[in-house]
């Protein structure tokens, strides 16, 4: 069970590892076009 769990652990870490460098590495672009929305004064508390 000992290198079971080890196993695990290690392949969570270079999961958890290669996510972290694809984020920081692919260029997500910001949206396009504003969004714009109106919020009706009712929904606010006085």
């Amino acid at each position: 069970m000992g290198k079971l769990g080890l196993s695990l652990l290690v392949l969570l870490v270079v999961v958890v590892a290669v996510g972290a460098v694809a984020l920081m590495t692919v260029d997500i672009p910001a949206p396009s076009k504003p969004v714009e929305k109106v919020l009706p004064d009712a929904q606010f508390p006085r």
